[in-house]
């Protein structure tokens, strides 16, 4: 189990934030290749193209270990008029992040390390680790319930801005 984490996530501010973007997934395998679209469509408004490989791998792990994992297995699989997932896209001048909302308590399972890494699945957040610069998650409060697990990417400074701590 993996304590929540929120160290190296950006203060969640709406004036801080330079641009940010939301989709609600449904609660069908297919969302994955929505997320990646969403993510794809979102990268190029923001001029983010170059970065798209490797947030859209931890999108793509992001949502399936959502979908997988976070959701009760008595989940409507249909069309429901409140979707369960939720893909969250926030950029700052020189940090980007992306999180998935899900309904479930529970911690993010990290793969032991004595285990078989050939398997095919298994390996998403360590997948999550190694693309992104920083990652973690933590419950939501108040009226929302679950959690929210996030990847943290630095950006490269642009003309004009500045790095921030």
């Amino acid at each position: 189990m993996l304590e929540p984490l929120r160290q190296g996530l950006p203060p969640i501010d709406a004036a801080s934030v330079s641009s940010s973007a939301s989709c609600a997934l449904p609660a069908r395998y297919e969302a994955v290749r929505g997320a990646r679209k969403f993510t794809s469509t979102t990268l190029a408004q923001w001029d983010l193209t170059d970065r798209f490989d490797d947030v859209a791998l931890v999108v793509s792990e992001l949502v399936t270990n959502a979908l997988r994992h976070a959701l009760p297995a008595d989940t409507p699989r249909e069309a429901p008029h409140d979707p369960p997932v939720r893909l969250h896209l926030m950029r700052w001048a020189s940090r980007l992040v992306c999180a998935v909302r899900d309904p479930s308590p529970d911690s993010p399972m990290a793969r032991e390390s004595d285990e078989d890494f050939s398997a095919e699945s298994g390996r998403g957040l360590f997948l999550v680790e190694s693309f992104s610069d920083s990652w973690g998650w933590h419950p939501l409060a108040g009226t929302l319930h679950g959690k929210v697990v996030w990847a943290l990417f630095r950006l490269p400074d642009t003309p004009g801005t500045r790095q921030t701590p």
